[in-house]
């Protein structure tokens, strides 16, 4: 990939990651699965081939082997859930070009009994992903060395990511001191959920709730409406004094040339006797030790 050129002339290379183009992709699936194919499309920029339940392996075999196709490896195993088709689940193939760097998807429909190939002898990676679409949705995959559940705890009852398994579980578990183990109980909601029948939060419901009926609908804005005074307001009576309460000289505020006496006074008192006159609470710490005024030297001499 040719880049601008640099101040000094030389030709910048640049490291955005170079890709195949998908033009032409389409065409050389169909022609290279020919009847398995039952649908191709490409929509915003991904393109995804329907292929026959029976004959994914095939597919997924013929993808990756074909020149100029060259999906060498699988990524991902997705399933996806629609109760109200026949074959409610999807099974979605994510496979990756490493020489070409594109993916492409692969798409097989199935229900609750149809077991899907397993993909297992072309990718070896399959093992585990097709474990966890089993776990979630309960989907089948026959041929598979060891269908199981990955994710899931023991004993779990149902698919967790089908669309009419409850969002509460049928169980939940605790640590029981008593047992020193982990127990098993049937869900016990405190509370139930919470419903919303309106497509916004800000739109509020169309119902009156407990309470709402006291509040009056106010303009954008508007503070909160406060309470209804009941009455005349009380107003504060203007009582002027009589006598303002001024001084007219510095002793009559106790300050002055005697305070400033007294202040002198106390101000060239030692400091023990400051100490004795001052009032401190009680305390049970002991006084902490006086220090003396010469301090060791780290040769032993005092200093």
């Amino acid at each position: 990939m040719r880049g601008r050129s640099n101040a000094d002339g030389r030709e910048a290379r640049s490291t955005r990651p170079q890709t195949a183009s998908d033009e032409g992709v389409i065409d050389a699936a169909t022609n290279a699965l020919g009847p398995i194919l039952l649908d191709a499309k490409d929509h915003v920029g991904e393109i995804t081939l329907t292929v026959h339940r029976e004959s994914v392996v095939d597919a997924l075999r013929t993808l990756r082997d074909t020149p100029g196709l060259e999906y060498q490896q699988l990524m991902e195993i997705a399933g996806c859930d629609y109760p109200e088709r026949p074959e409610r689940f999807e099974v979605n193939y994510q496979l990756l070009s490493l020489t070409k760097n594109r993916r492409i998807r692969v798409k097989v429909l199935t229900d609750e009994s149809s077991p899907v190939p397993s993909a297992t002898a072309v990718w070896p990676v399959a093992n585990w992903l097709e474990r966890e679409v089993y776990d979630l949705y309960g989907v089948l995959f026959a041929g598979h060395p060891d269908l199981r559940r990955i994710i899931t705890d023991y004993g779990f009852d149902g698919f967790p990511l089908r669309k009419d398994f409850p969002l509460t579980g049928h169980v939940e578990l605790r640590y029981s001191e008593a047992e020193k183990r982990v127990v098993y109980e049937p869900v016990d909601l405190p509370q139930d959920f919470r419903t919303f029948d309106f497509l916004m939060p800000w739109q509020g419901t169309e119902y009156v709730l407990p309470g709402d009926e006291k509040a009056k609908p106010v303009g954008a804005g508007a503070p909160s409406p406060g309470p209804t005074p009941s009455g005349t307001a009380p107003t504060n009576a203007k009582t002027p004094a009589e006598t303002p309460k001024t001084t007219d000289t510095p002793a009559q505020t106790g300050a002055g040339k005697p305070a400033d006496v007294q202040a002198t006074k106390e101000a060239r008192k030692p400091r023990a006797v400051k100490a004795k006159s001052e009032v401190s609470k009680a305390s049970d710490t002991p006084d902490p030790k006086p220090k003396g005024t010469t301090r060791r030297r780290p040769g032993g001499g005092a200093g």
